[in-house]
């Protein structure tokens, strides 16, 4: 007890100032001081310790103990209970995939079967940047296997670190030897290529497909759906180097898309092109299309244009290369029209074929403009004025219709009318309303100007006289070999003479004056026509030529035209309706009935020899008459 208050004291003594300022003695005197203080703590009466601590702190501890329990028991039940399912699906995303099962896609074939476009399986390369582990040599390989320099290859592997394609729809060797470098990361999986066997000579009809197997131009495109089919899907478990460890669920198997039967002929396409090609480089021209119909079915046998390109290789390929001529590309018809204009005269019994026109001197002034032929040619019959072309006796027919006649007969004819394909980027052409006509526009539009149509809509206006008088619906896709019972009987005259189905159309002229149209435009292609070179060997032609200036802003150019054939033939029963343009010819021709008219006889004897339809002239008679002089042109 005496210690205890001995410490007490003296833990409770204050040294005095001298004592604080002296400096310690040595190390023991410090040592003893330091134990002394240590034995003179009691912690047992402590005032801080000796405190009572309150309930309520225990019980708030408590609870909040307790309350962590239960937050962390309700929150157990709501992922494994309540809302299991979102949980399940977030946990299968980290090792779950969906497979896409690639639907191949329908092939194209011509009316023949022969196959214009197919998809076959091609390789395609693909990689994980993130875990590529090379060096620069092994990487300068690759690249040099893909067709990439090193630099574009870093630049694609740094597009995204988990994936990225390398190549797409590679050869088969191609894909064996990068994947022989054995290079991690770098992964392989089984697409579809699509391939066009008929090449240039067919891609404008035919069109091409994406990377995606989408359809872009052509009848890709306008029956992208049909085509494409529906894709699959295959649920499975993946590892994170891609690779499928196990298949969950059921699969859904692929449909495949739906063959697609075209009318056009391979054959006769293929010919179409390389004649246009031809004749395009003979005339050093800029471009050239070709129109071939069936006559009676309204088939389109074959469309080329050039120039072309080739589908699988489409590097630089240009605006010229990409458009197809034929049914974008509008111009005003010229004397291509000349024909309706006497049909309809002869129709109303306003003429005769041997009613005469008088066309002298040549020219003639009207609103301000003159009105001429190539040259005089005094009185003309009807008949006459087909064959010479003369601008004035399509005129002076012109303007014994109405307006409206005239606006009529060319609307029915397809001018000013959308063909009804089911094919991307055919165009209207332009004909404006008859009641904004003044006298010299209604006067021009007899003989071609003031009008616009594609090669198509000329091609297509000509069924008017050889399907008798009817303007008849056309079609891309192949017409089906069944016929309708009110058409068996027509349809079987028709194949005894070498013919395909015969369609129904709407009644624009007789049967009577089609015929005779065909007449006049049979003498067209003869002796004192402006298209003698269009007679075809062993078949009867007939057709009209047209030359136009080529329009250049708001005039024409001075040294620019265009020049066409379009005509059918066997005369009596036509089979085909052939048109073709060449545009700009500069080699110092450029009358149609010398630039486009031989591509015409070229193919009328090479298609109808390919349909099987038999001759209807003597060749000995025909090669007397072949290089008879031709009567130069109105335009």
């Amino acid at each position: 007890m005496s210690w205890f208050k001995s410490s007490k004291r003296d833990a409770g003594a204050t040294p005095s100032r001298g004592a604080r300022q002296r400096p310690s003695g040595g190390a023991t005197s410090r040592g003893r001081a330091g134990a002394s203080n240590v034995r003179s703590v009691v912690y047992s009466s402590s005032p801080l310790l000796a405190s009572k601590t309150p309930p309520w702190r225990s019980k708030f501890l408590v609870a909040i103990v307790g309350a962590s329990f239960c937050v962390l028991l309700g929150r157990a039940v709501y992922v494994q209970v309540i809302d299991q399912a979102f949980f399940l699906r977030q946990g299968e995303i980290r090792y779950a995939r969906n497979i896409e099962l690639p639907a191949s896609r329908g092939r194209i074939l011509d009316r023949n079967g022969q196959i214009l476009a197919s998809s076959i399986p091609a390789p395609s390369l693909w990689a994980i940047p993130k875990d590529l582990d090379t060096d620069p040599a092994e990487r300068a390989k690759l690249a040099k296997l893909l067709g990439m320099t090193p630099k574009e290859l870093e630049n694609r592997l740094d597009d995204n670190p988990n994936f990225v394609w390398l190549r797409r729809q590679v050869d088969d060797q191609v894909a064996k030897d990068v994947l022989a470098l054995d290079i991690k990361g770098v992964h392989q999986v089984r697409e579809y290529k699509r391939k066009y066997p008929e090449g240039e000579s067919a891609t404008h009809v035919v069109g091409f497909t994406d990377v995606e197997d989408k359809g872009q131009e052509g009848m890709e495109l306008a029956h992208q759906k049909d085509l494409s089919g529906r894709n699959g899907t295959r649920r499975v478990i993946k590892d994170r180097l891609g690779r499928v460890v196990e298949d969950i669920g059921d699969s859904v198997a692929p449909v495949d898309g739906k063959d697609l039967d075209l009318s056009i002929d391979s054959k006769v396409q293929f010919f179409a092109y390389q004649r246009i090609r031809d004749a395009v480089a003979e005339n050093k021209a800029k471009a050239g299309s070709v129109v071939v119909l069936d006559a009676q079915s309204g088939e389109v046998l074959a469309l080329a244009n050039f120039p072309s390109y080739t589908p699988a290789d489409r590097r630089n390929l240009s605006g010229a290369q990409l458009r197809n001529r034929a049914l974008t590309d509008t111009f005003e018809p010229g004397s291509t029209v000349k024909p309706f204009i006497a049909a309809w005269a002869l129709e109303t019994k306003r003429v005769t074929p041997n009613t005469i026109i008088h066309t002298a001197p040549g020219k003639i002034s009207m609103g301000g403009f003159v009105i001429s032929d190539s040259h005089a040619h005094g009185d003309l019959t009807v008949s006459e004025v087909i064959q010479k072309s003369s601008n004035i006796g399509a005129m002076r027919m012109g303007l014994m219709f109405q307006p409206r006649e005239m606006w009529e007969l060319y609307t029915q004819a397809g001018f000013d009318q959308k063909p009804q394909l089911s094919f991307p980027g055919a165009v209207t052409g332009r004909l404006r309303p008859y009641k904004t006509w003044r006298p010299i526009e209604q006067a021009t539009m007899s003989y071609g100007y003031g009008l616009s149509a594609s090669l198509f809509q000329i091609a297509h206006a000509y069924t008017v006289f050889a399907h008798d008088g009817e303007f008849i619906p056309v079609t891309l896709t192949k017409v089906a070999n069944e016929p309708a019972a009110a058409t068996a009987d027509a349809n079987a005259a028709s194949a005894a003479m070498g013919q395909g189905p015969r369609v129904n159309g709407i009644r624009v002229i007789s049967p009577e004056t089609a015929a005779t149209i065909r007449k006049m435009l049979n003498l067209v292609t003869g002796p004192g026509g402006t298209a003698p070179k269009a007679q075809a060997m062993g078949y009867s032609v007939g057709g009209k030529s047209g030359t136009a200036y080529k329009q250049e802003g708001k005039g024409y150019a001075v040294k620019k035209y265009r020049s066409w054939f379009v005509g059918m033939a066997p005369i009596d029963h036509p089979r085909i309706i052939v048109a073709v343009m060449v545009d700009e010819p500069s080699n110092g021709k450029w009358y149609g009935g010398d630039v486009a008219a031989p591509v015409f006889s070229d193919l009328v004897s090479q298609t109808l020899r390919t349909l099987g339809v038999q001759p209807d002239l003597d060749v000995k008679t025909q090669i007397i008459t072949k290089n008879i002089p031709a009567e130069e042109e109105s335009f």
